[in-house]
């Protein structure tokens, strides 16, 4: 078979295939050729001859990048590769051939790829997911189009050998926007927080409105103070346009300065600067908010006047600004329980704490701060920086204190949920906080990861792949997200996907905690023991360093070793993490010591012990006549 002259060759790694099948079925629904080697390759071709072919007369080459072509090393994608760039040697420079595409969080910089490959802009489709506006770009750009108007698709990043006039902004896609962290321009540092906090409210506020997309927290926040240029970032977090701005804070006065780009006519759709009294701060926020939802409405989705436009943005900010507090004073120790709380150490939880008591005690009907603390708490138990009983009994005190005051507050529906998950063991109330939570905010990427967490505890892997390729696409530069993808991959039983997955997360964040020991893991999964012996090397948190390295010496057969790492992790933290030491002698074939252990941790409360039916660690115990009684114990056989 002959491939037209306008056809696409997708190029990928096998452990990449569901996600190049999304991207081929997208642009075969347009009527274009396309290349994928699954289904066009028969059973008496001559396969190198035959790809070589296809990438000689193909019109566009399309290569797939992800963790999986970083972590290999060799494979045959890297020849398809080779033989395209080599194809451009005899091409005009402004020929638009080469068509990136990124399905994860994969960073051009980092990337393992042709030096031409980094010459044009690349695309971000995460986890293959094609829109029809991307399918239609590649359709006029093989057809010769250049006359549609010059907008940006939100979910769209375009290559510089894309013409932006070849890519429309269809009415059905919602506007896309990011809210990056302002900048903190004033003398004192701890006044950090203030900018950060400010902008983070924006963000969130903007989150709830419907019909808008935002990029999450974690993706946002991840570019502040690199001096990445705006149309780098709109690229990566797969954003149409960007919300940045700077705070000057002295006593009380502050002076904030914001404005709202269109990336890709690199125009300023609003700016505006407000000299405002600390106690106004409430107005301010509002003002722009709204200002950017009005805005974005007129640029993009044609709202019929500025009057309704206007009307109607400070209706959604007003509903989106739920459970907040009209204290000035208040509202500042919220934002420094909040910067403290996403630091995942004893003293920062406990800093964290006190704030959101202190904030509550000048204005007990603040329900975002008792959601806050909520989430501290259960840090604070699932960490072992308190007791379990102690940590999850006040979260769940203080998430229902929140929905008490503010019955719509999607946040405080997430923390019930997961304190009814990893503590109450109670899926159905769960399931239904969170399904809740997706209810009040679709595109709260917070929301699709705590769903996912529960399917993936149920057994239903493709649920909770699909609701993590959501959240990623909403945040994809958050470990937190990856690494939870990679835990389904790994129950799954899909290990090179799943260590795949635990890379990109440790690239994206290589000093958060965890990542290196389940990296590690994966690694001696993979039979990379010396590999994995030095990741696990690298591991912060002591309970998982030792887990691994448990692990690693007894596959090695070093018993001395694993018994001294297994005795260190039942001497410093039996009292908090009996479920990894299950793990361990379930690891070592030691069933009985490891029901002994998983015993403890359902008495404990343990909350990894709900990951039990589908722990890859615990399946030496499965064919036990103890094992199903457990898990009835448990609600899950």
């Amino acid at each position: 078979m002959r491939t037209s002259t306008k056809a696409v060759f997708l190029s990928y790694a096998s452990q990449d295939a569901d996600a190049a099948r999304r991207i081929c079925d997208a642009l075969r629904t347009v009527g274009l050729d396309v290349w994928f080697d699954q289904s066009a390759l028969r059973g008496g071709d001559a396969w190198d001859a035959s790809i070589r072919r296809q990438i000689k007369e193909c019109a566009l080459f399309v290569p797939v990048i992800s963790a999986n072509t970083q972590a290999r090393e060799e494979g045959y994608f890297r020849r398809e590769w080779n033989l395209a760039v080599n194809r451009t040697l005899d091409m005009a420079e402004d020929k638009a051939f080469l068509l990136p595409v990124v399905i994860d969080a994969t960073m051009d910089a980092k990337a393992r790829v042709p030096e031409k490959f980094r010459e044009v802009q690349w695309t971000h489709l995460p986890a293959g997911e094609a829109s029809a506006a991307f399918a239609e770009s590649v359709q006029r750009l093989l057809t010769g189009g250049a006359e549609q108007p010059q907008l940006v698709a939100p979910h769209v990043a375009v290559p510089s050998a894309l013409p932006t006039s070849a890519v429309a902004n269809p009415v059905n896609e919602p506007p896309s926007i990011a809210v990056l962290p302002f900048v903190n321009m004033s003398r004192d540092e701890e006044n950090e927080y203030f900018a950060d906090g400010l902008s983070e409210e924006l963000l969130n506020v903007l989150a709830k409105i419907r019909g808008l997309r935002v990029a999450s927290r974690t993706s946002a926040f991840s570019f502040k103070g690199k001096g990445i240029d705006i149309p780098a970032i709109a690229q990566k977090l797969n954003v149409a346009n960007v919300l940045e701005g700077s705070v000057r804070k002295s006593g009380k006065r502050v002076r904030i300065t914001v404005q709202l780009i269109q990336v890709a006519s690199d125009s300023h759709l609003w700016s505006e600067t407000y000299d405002r009294e600390l106690d106004d701060i409430f107005a301010v926020q509002d003002d722009i908010a709204q200002s950017v939802v009005k805005e974005l409405r007129m640029a993009l989705l044609g709202a019929p006047s500025e009057a309704s436009a206007s009307t109607a943005a400070a209706a959604d900010v007003h509903k989106a600004a739920l459970g907040r507090s009209d204290n000035a004073e208040a509202f500042q120790l919220y934002l420094q329980g909040k910067f403290f709380g996403e630091r995942t150490t004893q003293a920062d939880t406990d800093r964290a704490i006190a704030l959101f008591k202190q904030a509550l005690s000048l204005d007990p009907d603040y329900a975002l701060a008792w959601t806050g603390l909520a989430r501290v708490h259960q840090t604070q138990a699932g960490f072992g920086f308190a007791p379990i009983d102690a940590g999850f009994e006040s979260a769940r005190e203080a998430a229902r204190h929140a929905l008490q005051l503010a019955p719509d507050l999607a946040d405080a529906h997430i923390e019930l949920g997961l304190v009814q998950e990893s503590y109450g063991w109670d899926w159905t109330a769960a399931d239904a906080s969170f399904q809740r939570a997706l209810e009040l905010a679709p595109g709260d990427a917070n929301a699709l990861r705590a769903a996912a967490g529960l399917a993936r505890i149920l057994g239903q892997n493709e649920r909770a792949l699909e609701l993590i390729r959501k959240a990623i696409g909403l945040d994809p530069l958050s470990a937190r997200t990856h690494r939870q993808a990679a835990m389904v991959y790994l129950a799954a039983h899909r290990i090179d996907d799943a260590a795949a997955a635990f890379q990109l997360s440790l690239d994206i964040s290589p000093n958060a905690g965890l990542a290196h020991a389940f990296l590690a893991i994966a690694r001696l999964m993979q039979g990379r023991s010396e590999e994995a012996m030095a990741i696990a090397a690298e591991e912060s948190h002591d309970v998982f360093r030792n887990l691994a390295f448990t692990m690693i010496h007894h596959a090695q057969g070093h018993p001395e070793e694993s018994d001294k790492a297994l005795q260190a992790l039942i001497d410093g933290f039996g009292w908090t993490a009996a479920h990894q030491i299950a793990e361990a002698y379930a690891y070592r074939g030691e069933v009985d010591k490891a029901f002994e252990w998983l015993e403890k941790a359902y008495v404990q409360r343990d909350p990894g012990v709900v990951h039990s039916a589908v722990d890859e660690f615990l399946r030496p115990m499965h064919a036990d006549p103890r094992w199903l009684p457990f898990l009835r114990r448990l609600r899950l056989a």
